[in-house]
């Protein structure tokens, strides 16, 4: 179904100039009103709050330093994304495309009262679901409660023409119907009890392993990363088959959007490295064969020169509870070239700091290969990253090829600012144990954060080996791949941001900024992040999981010794670490654990660090900081309007020039994206 915006919603969205087969030839396109250059004393940065959700908007500097080449390439690679961007709500969960196009509808065509609860209501879930991608929360997994009345929504069907199944009712209204999105409670069936829509409903979890390891020849070191890119369904002799994600297969009408695009990209490419990679992404997604993807990703992480980089394919696997099928994501990135020199001595120096790790001699790497970290700065987003985006990204997963050609790193810059500027001081003077923490916080977390990211992903992400003969961590430690993964990165950072080196490399300039993110991570990962679960949940989502276990190991054994100390203050509890160094001793304690669990392909030790440490919430502290957390008024999640780039096309149809412009209104763009980049048909 395709939404007809009325006549008002339409002028709305003007800033959106451009469709999705691109401006007509000859059309040219007059600049948009709104300057392309912000002031950034004037600029606004948080545009409106709703649920546990504040929308932020973010600046992209050194755009206009482009050369009108980079522009255009950047602007294809931005369209590619948009243009795939219903294929992560179709991952997401298999009613998700026909619910949007029904909510959209409703919304832009609704003639009653748009100031009563119930319309409110609807719109604050409308607003839920977009920033999702779909009816479970993007986070916390569990599917989204309407709190308008059922009676209300059915009249509102039918006083746009539409028609709803049952099916469709249950699925929004009853809250046992597809309740999670992902499940990680194996007793439920790891499958069986996910809604996310790589599995068909009929396949079961034990099917879908028997297949996997069918397929899977635990001696290839090269192996090609089997299910990345497709859905398991059941043919009709009840045999399981894949369903590839290709243009003529599953998600085809939208990757050939997306390969139109790319194919206009690597005529702009900026030099025949990049312009290879993009041809071998093209074929890939043509194909589906994930050899190609394997060359395309060799081809990807080789190319280190130029300006412009990207993200574009089936990445992540965290949304598949059993590891193997990745969600469509896209970045597109203009390299922060001061802040990326900075940072070069970490790959400088990986070698010393693999060298120098507490794991043991024979998990180590003999020779760190081929890391790249830049800073970046995004231009735009889609699928898995949008709204809600990473802050950092180490690529590609599969290991044989970090392993054989390196991998790239990057740390999402004007991301982290656009937070940073949009945030307040409320949540340190609440959760911090006294002034000194407060102090050290407000003077040191932007860099200690930073660094943080930066040691995850370029230093932690490349570092460790497995030993002979195991397999990959998805078929080793199974569920708790993705977590232990996370975790061990973080300690690999955490470990690192306590050592002198860090000063003699000048990369800050004293331990006070490690001693901030030791506070920060404590904090976090004790109590704060608790904040965005609802009572009584368990913790699912494998950050939130890792900061959980990494944090509470640490303070069990730290407590014992006065390493850590709670403690209780008008009934508030906050945690107080009293010797940093010793806190460094027990994170590479940690550390040299889960890189053994992972070589070893441990999977009940593996089982008992995260189940005992990381899942269970105790419920008087997530009370307590549910009610310390609501008196801050400031919403735990936060996700952002993209910018919009608009081409300036001479009358031969050449683009002579790509203005960015900051759009403020979040409702706008979700319609406007609706409208324009819906290319899978429900």
């Amino acid at each position: 179904m395709k939404l007809k915006l009325s006549s008002m919603a339409l002028a709305a969205c003007t800033l959106w100039l451009v469709s999705c087969d691109g401006p007509a030839k000859n059309e040219v396109i007059e600049p948009a009103k709104e300057s392309a250059v912000q002031v950034e004393e004037d600029f606004q940065w948080q545009t409106e709050q709703f649920a546990d959700i504040k929308i932020v908007r973010y600046q992209v500097p050194g755009f206009d330093s482009l050369s009108t080449k980079q522009k255009e390439l950047v602007y294809y690679l931005t369209q590619a994304g948009l243009a795939g961007r219903d294929i992560m709500y179709d991952q997401n969960y298999r009613h998700n495309l026909e619910l949007r196009g029904l909510f959209e509808n409703i919304f832009v065509n609704y003639e009653g009262d748009k100031t009563s609860d119930n319309f409110k209501a609807f719109e604050t879930y409308l607003k839920r679901f977009w920033f999702s991608n779909g009816i479970h929360h993007h986070y916390s997994n569990v599917k989204f409660t309407p709190e308008f009345e059922q009676e209300w929504f059915m009249k509102c069907v039918d006083m746009v023409n539409e028609e709803i199944s049952d099916e469709l009712i249950a699925v929004i209204f009853d809250p046992t119907v597809d309740a999670k999105k992902v499940n990680q409670d194996a007793s439920m069936g790891l499958v069986e009890g996910s809604a996310v829509n790589f599995y068909a409903p009929d396949v079961t979890t034990e099917e879908a392993k028997a297949y996997f390891k069918s397929i899977i020849d635990p001696n290839d070191r090269a192996a090609i990363s089997h299910g990345l890119n497709s859905r398991l369904a059941k043919n009709e002799n009840g045999e399981i088959v894949e369903e590839v994600y290709k243009v003529g297969g599953r998600y085809g009408e939208a990757l050939e959007k997306v390969v139109y695009w790319l194919e206009k990209a690597e005529k702009v490419a900026e030099n025949d490295k990049q312009a290879a990679a993009f041809r071998n992404l093209v074929e890939f997604y043509k194909t589906g064969d994930l050899r190609k993807w394997d060359i395309y990703n060799i081809n990807w992480v080789n190319t280190t020169e130029g300006d412009i980089d990207y993200i574009n394919g089936f990445v992540e696997v965290y949304n598949d509870p059993l590891g193997y099928t990745g969600s469509y994501e896209t970045i597109i990135q203009i390299k922060d070239f001061e802040a990326s020199d900075r940072m070069k001595v970490l790959m400088n120096n990986a070698q010393w700091f693999e060298d120098q790790s507490p794991v043991a001699p024979e998990h180590k790497k003999e020779e760190v290969k081929g890391i790249t970290y830049n800073v970046v700065n995004v231009v735009g987003e889609a699928g898995d990253a949008s709204p809600s985006t990473p802050i950092g990204v180490n690529l590609p997963n599969a290991n044989w090829i970090r392993v054989q050609h390196g991998s790239k790193s990057v740390s999402l810059g004007n991301i982290v600012s656009a937070y940073d500027k949009a945030s307040g001081t409320g949540s340190l003077e609440e959760f911090c144990h006294d002034d000194e923490e407060v102090q050290r916080a407000i003077k040191h977390s932007a860099l200690a954060g930073k660094l943080h990211t930066a040691m995850h992903e370029v230093i932690g992400h490349a570092s460790g080996k497995l030993e002979d003969g195991v397999g990959t961590p998805k078929e080793t430690v199974q569920e708790y791949a993705s977590t232990l993964e996370e975790g061990r990165a973080d300690l690999v950072a955490l470990y690192y941001l306590m050592d002198p080196k860090m000063v003699d490399l000048g990369l800050m300039e004293s331990l006070e900024v490690g001693m901030a993110e030791y506070d920060s991570y404590i904090r976090n990962g004790m109590m704060v992040q608790l904040r965005r679960l609802e009572m009584g949940a368990d913790i699912e989502e494998a950050h939130m999981r890792n900061r959980a276990w990494v944090a509470h190991w640490v303070f069990e054994k730290g407590a014992e010794n006065g390493v850590i100390e709670e403690v209780v203050r008008d009934g508030k509890h906050f945690y107080d670490i009293k010797d940093y160094e010793a806190l460094r001793t027990l994170f590479g304690e940690l550390l040299s654990e889960v890189q053994r669990i992972k070589s070893q392909g441990d999977y009940e030790a593996a089982k008992a660090l995260v189940e005992g440490y990381g899942v269970k919430v105790d419920p008087e502290i997530h009370q307590e900081v549910l009610d310390r957390a609501e008196k801050l008024n400031s919403a735990p999640y936060g996700g952002f309007i993209n910018p919009v780039l608009v081409p300036q096309m001479d009358e031969s149809g050449a683009v002579i020039d790509v203005m960015v412009r900051y759009p403020n209104d979040f409702t706008k763009q979700m319609l406007y994206y609706g409208e324009n980049y819906s290319f899978l048909s429900k």
